[in-house]
């Protein structure tokens, strides 16, 4: 349990919000319940960033953690360059806009979201790790080679990288073909993967008969595809009922039995119950090798418009 982290992608409404990007509409009054279900059941790692929602996830989960004991939650916050002019260009001002949102004084893990401008944003980490406002930093939609500059920069100040989040699931796995998950074991880094259950589409939930919300941004991405993916959750399914997992449940024991720290996405209770569930849940190589056959007949390239190569 202790390696599966929540994700808050699709919290709040308006730009780069859950409604925009998820078809999804969520409040403190919806979403109480599953930040209390994910306390219940010792899932305590949360990751945000400024750009969700433009700063609404934060602010939602900062209403949440309000009056708990900070040392009980790690919380995961992201730099994005590209709103970088919202706070004069400062990596710094930036996190500190986060904390207030929150309502926090420090942040346990800070990530540079995506790969922009290494050269440029990667030092700005360095004050935030030298005060304390931030303990730990990482790099996120970042290439191999991008993440080794990162390290060099950060370690030339007696710093390191220590984790990675990118997109991985069994329909993206750029981050194992371009040795970044190899990288990161032989470096005692950790890979946080997001997209996991591709926004939903390998939950077993959605098939041609009931599709994904068509007026939202996985609606319009996934729906057109979802012919191409029965075989695979199906598959998933298949293997599920060996270990009384289900279809999502069997996507996210791949995850980890790839030395995945899988990041899900909770807007319903259930979503993180059944996350926790998973436990110890590891599949075989055989089986993992099955998956995989399935996901690459499929042809399907799932790469998000503000990815890089990784």
């Amino acid at each position: 349990m202790a390696n599966i982290i929540l994700g808050t992608w699709s919290w709040g409404a308006g730009m780069f919000g859950g409604d925009s990007v998820f078809g999804s509409h969520t409040d403190e009054h919806i979403l109480q319940p599953v930040f209390d279900a994910a306390t219940e059941a010792g899932l305590r790692t949360w990751d945000t960033a400024t750009a969700y929602a433009m700063g609404e996830s934060e602010r939602i989960l900062g209403s949440f953690i309000a009056g708990k004991k900070r040392e009980d939650y790690i919380i995961s916050t992201k730099f994005t360059p590209q709103l970088a002019q919202m706070y004069d260009d400062s990596v710094e001002k930036m996190a500190e806009a986060s904390m207030e949102r929150m309502g926090i004084d420090y942040i346990d893990i800070y990530w540079i979201h995506n790969s922009a401008d290494v050269e440029r944003w990667t030092p700005g980490l360095i004050p935030l790790l030298r005060s304390g406002k931030v303990r730990r930093v990482g790099v996120s939609n970042h290439d191999l080679a991008q993440l080794k500059r990162a390290n060099e920069i950060l370690a030339e100040a007696g710093f390191r990288v220590s984790a990675v989040q990118n997109h991985f699931s069994l329909l993206y796995t750029n981050s194992e073909r371009d040795g970044i998950l190899d990288y990161c074991k032989q470096n005692g880094i950790e890979f946080w993967g997001y997209m996991v259950l591709e926004q939903g589409a390998l939950s077993g939930k959605y098939n041609t008969a009931n599709p994904l919300p068509a007026d939202s941004d996985r609606g319009r991405k996934y729906n057109p595809v979802l012919p191409q993916l029965q075989a695979l959750t199906d598959e998933l399914t298949a293997i599920g009922k060996r270990y009384g997992l289900s279809c999502s449940q069997t996507a996210i024991a791949w995850a980890m039995t790839k030395g995945v720290q899988p990041i899900i996405g909770a807007t319903k209770p259930h979503h993180v119950t059944e996350a926790a569930q998973v436990g110890d849940s590891r599949l075989t190589p055989s089986e993992v090798a099955a998956l995989e056959r399935l996901a690459a007949a499929t042809g399907i390239d799932t790469r998000g418009g503000w990815e890089g190569k990784a």
